[in-house]
């Protein structure tokens, strides 16, 4: 009967306030009983590392609905200053995350893809961190952006690296040994199915991001100086588990005196974003038709 019902409810309510008053009483005794001890006694405490917040955030205009998502990442950042510039005015975590807002405004102002970013402020993500948002938003490319430092004072030009198993040079291997600390180890192939389709997915990513980086070779080349032989590879684990094309750029050398003032300068900044922005397109369609 209804009446039944409500007495029942009823009683299972004064249960739960009952419980919940005992939890407060109990809970209000414990903070009683640290207080009176004494800090001598007091409890130890404890540190949790809690994961940074998640960056799905989606930049498109309304046109490219649909379209591939592109995750630029800007390299270092929190704590992880990178590089100091030769001037010690400016750290690289600054001026990567300066190029890829200017990035991501040329790609959404041009309509072609959408845009996430790894973070838009000056926040510490791990290189799995990093990889994870590219994962989960299924992105089409990933590009991570950084500037480079060299104990040559004359060294300058910018370059670009795709992912590789094997390094194009020992200067490349030993840049990816820097890059790839803090990333987590690799997975050893067992000889099963799922590890031989895992080898030829990477082998597939290995070719796609080779594209990538000529193309951006390609875009950048009479627009601003390159390094020579710009296009490089190695075993960068942010690249590998990105899961999809993915490329690394340094933008030029802020240990060269010429390259730190035109990194700093928002006009060559610009150039360099429109021509990785050009790239990325090019690289997008291309993939389309097939």
């Amino acid at each position: 009967m209804a009446w039944q019902g409500r007495v029942t409810t009823a009683i299972r309510g004064r249960r739960a306030l009952a419980g919940a008053a005992l939890a407060v009483s109990l809970g209000g005794a414990l903070l009683l009983a640290f207080a009176t001890r004494g800090a001598a006694t007091a409890p130890a405490s404890f540190t949790v590392r809690l994961p940074p917040t998640a960056n799905d955030r989606i930049y498109a205009s309304p046109v490219a609905r649909g379209r591939p998502i592109v995750v630029i990442d800007a390299g270092h950042g929190g704590r992880d200053p990178g590089a100091r510039s030769v001037s010690g005015e400016v750290a690289e975590k600054d001026l990567t995350l300066a190029l890829a807002r200017e990035l991501r405004d040329d790609l959404v102002k041009r309509g072609r893809v959408r845009v996430a970013m790894t973070r838009d402020d000056d926040r510490y993500l791990t290189l799995e961190d990093r990889a994870t948002v590219a994962r989960r938003l299924n992105a089409g490319i990933f590009v991570s952006l950084h500037m480079d430092s060299a104990p040559n004072p004359l060294a300058r030009g910018a370059s670009v690296y795709s992912l590789s198993d094997i390094a194009s040079d020992a200067e490349a291997a030993r840049f990816a040994a820097t890059e790839n600390r803090g990333g987590a180890g690799e997975y050893a192939a067992d000889g099963s199915v799922q590890a031989i389709l895992s080898d030829l997915a990477f082998r597939a990513q290995m070719s796609a991001s080779a594209d990538l980086a000529s193309r951006l070779v390609n875009k950048s080349a009479g627009r601003f100086e390159l390094r020579p032989q710009p296009h490089r590879f190695a075993a960068f684990h942010v690249l590998k588990r990105a899961a999809t094309p993915a490329v690394l750029f340094e933008a030029g050398y802020i240990s060269n005196v010429d390259d730190e003032l035109l990194l700093r300068s928002s006009g060559h900044r610009s150039a360099i974003a429109l021509a990785l922005a050009q790239a990325i397109e090019t690289d997008v369609a291309a993939r389309s038709r097939h």
